[in-house]
């Protein structure tokens, strides 16, 4: 994978306008990266971002409102879920990219989609899907979303495969 990665400076493409959940997801992701390659507790993390962050101006730059019971449950429901979750994921990668050869920031991201296409049935898959192959746009500009795009579809319908109704990848039906 070489996109760009860099959790705290989006990619300057135009992605379409985020809403309230949509930026929850983006801080989410930016969180659980940040606890990843730092180590810091969740609690830190979270006070940091509702703190100093969501709907905050930072450097110039401000950040958009977030759904901040949104970005929360996704936080709390990944790192609980996190060792139900990982497995489930690295069988849909390809064995010659197994889970923890995956970039930080693009794991963050499979582990916050697959939260919530496990866990928050109240949201349809494909717009889970949609969401976080923006989110990954936001960060990388190579393969990286197609990525997240096939990685999810596959545990869609894995999770969802009555909701979805239309045919598995790879072309089976």
């Amino acid at each position: 994978m070489t996109g760009k990665a860099d959790p705290d400076k989006p990619a300057a493409k135009t992605v379409r306008p985020a809403n309230k959940r949509g930026v929850a997801r983006l801080a989410a992701v930016q969180a659980l990266y940040q606890m990843d390659v730092g180590d810091a507790p969740l609690t830190s993390v979270v006070s940091e971002f509702t703190a100093f962050r969501l709907g905050k101006e930072i450097d110039g730059a401000q950040y958009r409102d977030a759904d901040e019971q949104w970005f929360k449950q996704i936080l709390a429901g990944v790192v609980e879920d996190q060792k139900f979750l990982d497995p489930y994921i690295h069988t849909a990668l390809t064995e010659d990219w197994p889970l923890k050869r995956i970039d930080s920031l693009l794991r963050a991201i499979l582990r916050s989609g697959s939260y919530e296409l496990l866990r928050r049935r109240d949201v349809p898959a494909k717009v889970i899907i949609s969401e976080y192959i923006d989110v990954a746009k936001a960060f990388f500009e190579d393969d990286e979303p197609g990525l997240v795009n096939g990685v999810l579809d596959r545990l869609a319908h894995e999770l969802r495969d009555s909701e979805l109704g239309d045919k598995k990848p790879g072309g089976a039906s």
